[in-house]
């Protein structure tokens, strides 16, 4: 049975909680779990999760993406999936299962699965909950969706290291953490923050990309460093963990997003082919082939 999914989620009291079985039970179909963060706003993070999660279904994987951002979701639209419909599916023991919104793109990539707060709320409604509903509808999100089997679940997390964060370390047992960070000063000192959370929590892989790195001038071709140089790799260095790459400023990038379309999938795009680079180096340092083992 299938039926429209509600506009919004059921988020009781907290209590005792199946959700925490569930999602125990639903990852273990879920080869690779892997968080994209960065401690601070504005440096591309959701544009690197959905670049990555759409190279390695490009590779032939099968991946889900959650947008794990409560309070300003927007991988929906950036995956072109912001206007479908949710729907649900009843099961033997009377609850329903959220079906994820699925994406190939014409046939270019490999059926890409999305779930997010976005599609549950209108466009424009705020989301202004305390961090018990918050942490409710993580869970929600996690174990009341139907993911099924896939190579590689890529969770973006919003900026800071905050309650959606703790939510997820405490319920999945991550594999990576990628941190995404640019150039500047400002930028790196956020992002040393939730790179060190994550050590507390002991995630074992690690690893910093570089976003915004250079800007390529269209008249000359030049490499303008808009937000200095070599940051991003100097702060691996600096942890002792691995630098994945740096990825240029595109002037594509802007209306990639804005259409639904990754940058990824324009192969003439420099951004793009620096992507395929980052995902096939974050593959070998996972000791995973190019080929799926879904297929």
């Amino acid at each position: 049975m299938t039926i429209k999914a509600p506009p919004t989620l059921n988020v009781p009291g907290m209590g005792a909680d199946p959700l925490t079985q569930r999602i125990k039970e639903k990852q273990k179909k879920w080869r690779y779990k892997i968080a994209v963060l960065s401690g601070k706003g504005g440096v591309g993070k959701s544009t690197v999760a959905v670049n990555l999660a759409t190279a390695l279904a490009k590779l032939g994987y099968y991946v889900g993406v959650l947008d794990a951002d409560i309070h300003g979701p927007n991988v929906a639209k950036m995956l072109g999936v912001d206007k479908a419909e949710v729907l649900a599916e009843k099961l033997e023991d009377g609850r329903f299962e959220m079906i994820p919104p699925v994406n190939d793109f014409m046939g270019q990539v490999t059926p890409i699965k999305v779930m997010s707060m976005g599609f549950l709320v209108g466009e424009d409604q705020p989301i202004i909950w305390r961090g018990p509903l918050v942490t409710k509808a993580i869970k929600q999100l996690l174990g009341d969706v139907k993911w099924g089997e896939l190579d590689f679940m890529i969770i973006d997390f919003p900026p800071g290291t905050g309650d959606e964060i703790l939510t997820v370390t405490q319920n999945v047992q991550l594999d990576a953490a990628i941190i995404v960070t640019t150039p500047q000063e400002v930028a790196l000192l956020d992002t040393g923050k939730a790179l060190n959370m994550m050590k507390n929590m002991e995630i074992p892989y690690i690893a910093v990309i570089e976003n915004m790195s250079y800007l390529i001038c269209p008249h000359c071709g030049s490499e303008i460093d808009v937000f200095g140089k070599g940051g991003g790799k100097k702060l691996a260095e600096n942890e002792g963990v691995g630098f994945l790459g740096s990825i240029p400023i595109d002037l594509s990038a802007r209306e990639a997003s804005d259409s639904g379309i990754p940058i990824v999938l324009r192969d003439d795009s420099v951004a793009a082919k620096a992507f395929m680079e980052i995902t096939r180096k974050l593959l070998d340092d996972l000791g995973v082939g190019e080929q799926s083992n879904s297929e």
